[in-house]
């Protein structure tokens, strides 16, 4: 049989023997919204446990919309356009507001990047601005003692707006909501001490209630106070299924629904290999973002399985100390180590591949160039049939494989 998984913008074709498929798990099937724009407005118009933002805004407010850098999928060219439009109605100027790119530590992004998320008209209408880990201010300590710095900008403005796309997320439980703000626009010191507890058992991928990073997101959006959210849920064509808006926790919440129904998905057995892929661009960016379809891989496959992952990472290996943690010759068991005595940001996602590969062969099909590929300690290939003949030779001919085309979205569990 054939399967053709994404791989940067285009596909990649892999063949299996029948008697070799376990399954291949794929998103629910949800209704696609016929009018986008109708439906953010709708959202607007209906706010979840919130007033509307026309009636939380005074003319003269100083207006911060927080929104996705471009290796997410956020549809930020829809969803803002009716934001604005419902501001300015409201009586807030176009110079009054402001949008801010929740980088977080993720690279800046050019002018024609920005206005390609935006679309040109609101680009050229709006001041838009690359989050900057180095202009963040103090605010308080969390209860679990992290010092919280966030943006200068974002804490000088009247109303915060979180916008971006909600979809589960392998420590922090889900995407969204208050996540826009932290880590989106805090330090670097703030977003290091929330991640130094992805370590612990709770911070996984579909879990809220215990969760340490999730749970000190949202207190830290409480700190700030955020006024406002819109929310995009995807289908894995990225097409716009559903949009929340309103109250930050409790309309994000209501978002978390609709990934479960579409993404989660019950298994009978484990597989002896997983095929994946994170869906495609932008989700294969780089190794960095191709990391989260090997965390959602790893929970259908059997303790020493093989995991054939593809991502084109065209943009290489991503975050300066992730490549740099990767590329100094240290051994699996040397990244771990060091993240239980020091947690650095970017080499804890490197960290996090070392601890998956203890328990898993990982075979990475990628365009990265050849020099990269001889400093990984996991296998690399150009060709995924040439990953799976290989594979099949370690595991044996009757070894059974689970597909799962969009990895960095769909959250497998096995039937308890």
């Amino acid at each position: 049989m054939k399967f053709d998984l994404k791989y940067g913008q285009g596909k990649r074709r892999i063949e299996i023997t029948e008697k070799n498929i376990l399954g291949e798990i794929l998103p629910g099937k949800c209704k696609v919204v016929e009018d986008a724009v109708a439906e953010v407005i709708e959202s607007l118009s209906n706010p979840i446990k919130s007033d509307r933002l026309a009636e939380k805004v005074n003319p003269g407010d100083r207006v911060v919309i927080l929104t996705s850098d471009i290796s997410r999928p956020a549809p930020s060219n829809i969803l803002l356009p009716p934001i604005v439009n419902e501001l300015n109605e409201s009586g807030v100027d176009d110079k009054n507001i402001k949008v801010i790119f929740g980088l977080g530590v993720h690279r800046k992004q050019s002018s024609e990047e920005i206005s390609g998320l935006l679309g040109e008209e609101l680009y050229n209408r709006l001041e838009c601005l690359n989050h900057d880990v180095n202009k963040c201010e103090y605010i308080g300590t969390t209860k679990r003692g992290t010092r919280v710095e966030v943006n200068s900008e974002v804490l000088n403005s009247d109303i915060i707006i979180a916008t971006g796309n909600l979809e589960y997320h392998y420590f922090a439980g889900f995407s969204g909501g208050a996540k826009a703000l932290a880590p989106g626009v805090c330090s670097k010191k703030t977003i290091m001490q929330n991640h130094q507890h992805f370590l612990e058992p709770l911070a996984r991928s579909g879990q809220i209630k215990g969760n340490p990073v999730r749970e000190e997101i949202e207190e830290i959006g409480d700190m700030v106070g955020i006024d406002f959210m819109v929310n995009a849920v995807l289908n894995s064509k990225k097409e716009l299924v559903k949009v929340v808006a309103g109250d930050i926790t409790k309309a994000h919440r209501e978002g978390k629904k609709y990934i479960e129904k579409i993404y989660k998905k019950e298994i009978d057995e484990l597989a002896d290999i997983v095929i994946t892929s994170p869906g495609g661009f932008p989700k294969d960016i780089d190794l960095y973002q191709t990391h989260k379809a090997m965390e959602n891989g790893k929970s259908a496959l059997k303790d020493g399985g093989i995991m054939i992952v593809l991502g084109e990472c065209q943009d290489g290996l991503g975050e300066e100390k992730f490549a740099e943690a990767l590329l100094n010759d240290s051994s699996p068991d040397d990244l771990i180590e060091e993240l239980k005595n020091k947690f650095v940001l970017g080499r804890h996602k490197a960290s996090r591949i070392a601890m998956i590969h203890k328990n898993t062969d990982i075979y990475l099909v990628s365009s990265l160039s050849n020099d990269i590929k001889e400093k990984l300690f996991i296998k690399n290939y150009t060709d995924a049939n040439n990953a799976l003949e290989d594979a099949l030779k370690e595991k044996g001919s009757d070894a059974k494989i689970i597909i799962i085309p969009y990895g960095a979205s769909t959250l497998p569990e096995l039937k308890s």
